[in-house]
């Protein structure tokens, strides 16, 4: 949504469906908002928008108390881009400028710092310093109010580097100090009857870990991510606990800094927010507007949180936008029924990307990676459940005893020839892949879909036949939620498939039967895997 105009009707009717994709702030009261904010519509003279909350802090708006901006689920456009400012974005997300500085960001980018910062700016109308400052605002203000931490060890947990920087970042982004944010959260908990969530064990934190409410916008086909996590659990690293309905996957997190476990509850419901009256929404708007899931983050070193944090929104891909989804793969008339049957069906990511490329070129059952955990593995301190263990490294598997091919893909993740990181180059990446012995195309194709985030898989690229790439085409740039969809429905059955073999399935797809009669072969889109 690029007119301003169009972005005023959205707040005026308080459409959720643009939480994340931009900002307002109001001139009059200094604060900046979410589009849904529930608060009375300000006039179009006061209203200016923003791109990121970062640019809107960069102007010298405050975050709104009543709504929370700094809280929704990121844009959906960084999952898309594969320019430098969607690769900058996700590696802000993923803490690179908090650990390596603007220069390690340039350095993984392959441009200079002048380069990337002139980008970001024009763009997002803020740098990545400022963008990195949001993110650890929002940081500091989640462990203010779930965890009893001193504020002087929070800040550097925060990622802070003075504790006269964060004090003067918490008043100017939230109009209060550090510890009149940590009273005001004690006092909402206590005015709900809810126990204070500083007590606890020896991170200082709640007895079961961080506790965070992972935002999502739009519907979201919770039962659907968590079968697909159940069948694919590798024993001592994953495990679904629970009854259907009532799930919580859990598992093990090498980080940074340390290591963690997080743990993810399936809802027993409908998990929305409060919605204003009606007449005051989007008609298109109606229905399952957003929710969360809820989320518990066991930690060694809480300078892992909101890395963590966004490891765990890439699994579970919260920040994807369904309706545009929706909008794109409805139209087609194959996927239209499907897209009915199942809103908010995801593309699942991975936590840990380099743990996904040897899970898929390993192969076989979970069983089989589980096999691999225990013998290369490191142990946790302590056994946690059916937890046991971190994956291991590529560095850790590139032994003469580790049989091919997983030994050649770790010996080129160690080495740097593959690179899986969180803003990676997508097409170099899956071109690396593609080039190593026994992993081949698809399984690269599959890697790039799920380690990377690629919504966009199905492209046949520019050597393919024109009817590979006006097949890739009709879904672009949403090509593996169409996978998924048919996936789920059993047209694409279980193994190594491409939309190329759906010619079989003709009568049960409409749009696509006179494509198959005349023997038009369709992209590769990805491979479905047991173990990935």
């Amino acid at each position: 949504m690029r007119d301003d105009d169009a972005r005023y009707e959205a707040v005026s009717s308080r459409d959720a469906r643009f939480d994340g994709e931009f900002f307002f702030a109001v001139v009059t009261t200094g604060i900046y908002c979410r589009p849904s904010c529930p608060a009375v519509t300000p006039k179009r003279v006061n209203v200016r928008f923003f791109v990121s909350a970062a640019a809107a802090q960069a102007a010298g708006f405050r975050a709104c108390r009543r709504c929370r901006p700094d809280a929704v689920p990121g844009s959906a456009e960084w999952n898309v881009r594969a320019d430098l400012v969607g690769r900058a974005m996700r590696f802000i997300g993923d803490g690179v400028v908090d650990r390596e500085g603007v220069g390690g960001l340039a350095r993984r980018l392959g441009y200079s710092a002048r380069q990337v910062q002139r980008q970001l700016t024009a763009e997002l109308g803020a740098g990545p310093v400022a963008l990195a400052r949001a993110r650890r605002a929002h940081t500091a203000r989640v462990l203010l109010q779930t965890t009893d931490l001193p504020v002087t060890e929070l800040a550097f947990a925060a990622g802070f580097a003075s504790i006269r920087q964060f004090n003067d970042t918490m008043r100017e982004i939230y109009a209060g100090t550090p510890s009149e944010l940590r009273a005001a959260a004690a006092g909402r908990r206590g005015r709900a009857g809810a126990p204070s969530q500083g007590a606890g064990g020896g991170s200082r934190s709640a007895p079961g870990g961080i506790a965070l409410r992972l935002a999502y916008r739009g519907p979201y086909a919770t039962a659907e991510i968590f079968d697909f996590l159940q069948v694919r659990a590798v024993p001592g690293v994953e495990e679904v606990r629970g009854s259907h309905g009532t799930r919580t996957y859990r598992r093990t997190l090498r980080l940074t800094y340390g290591s963690g476990i997080a743990e993810v509850d399936e809802p027993a419901g409908p998990r929305t927010r409060k919605r204003p009256p009606a007449g005051l929404v989007c008609p298109a708007a109606r229905g399952a507007d957003g929710g969360w899931l809820e989320c518990r983050l066991r930690l060694t070193d809480l300078r892992d949180l909101s890395t963590a944090v966004q490891r765990m929104r890439r699994l579970f891909d919260l920040d994807a936008d369904p309706y545009a989804v929706a909008e794109r793969l409805g139209a087609d008339p194959a996927l239209g029924p499907l897209v009915a049957a199942r809103p908010g069906l995801r593309s699942p990511g991975a936590a840990d990307p380099e743990e996904l490329a040897v899970r898929i070129v390993l192969g076989g059952p979970p069983e089989r990676a589980a096999e691999l955990v225990r013998a290369y593995g490191k142990p946790l301190d302590a056994v946690d459940g059916g937890l046991t263990h971190l994956f291991p490294t590529p560095g850790e598997l590139t032994g003469e005893e580790v049989a091919e091919p997983v030994r050649t893909l770790c010996t080129a993740l160690a080495d740097g020839t593959v690179v899986l990181d969180a803003g990676a180059d997508r097409y170099a990446a899956e071109r690396a892949l593609a080039a190593l012995p026994g992993v081949g195309a698809k399984a690269a194709a599959y890697i790039r879909m799920r380690a990377l985030g690629d919504p966009d898989v199905g492209d046949a690229g520019e050597g393919g036949p024109a009817g590979e790439r006006a097949v890739a085409g009709a879904w672009r740039p949403w090509g593996a939620y169409a996978v998924h969809h048919l996936w789920r429905a059993g047209l694409l059955p279980a193994g190594e498939l491409s939309v190329g073999e759906l010619s079989g399935c003709a009568g049960a797809l409409p749009g696509r039967a006179e494509e198959a009669g005349r023997g038009r072969e369709a992209a590769p889109v990805a491979v479905a895997s047991p173990v990935g």
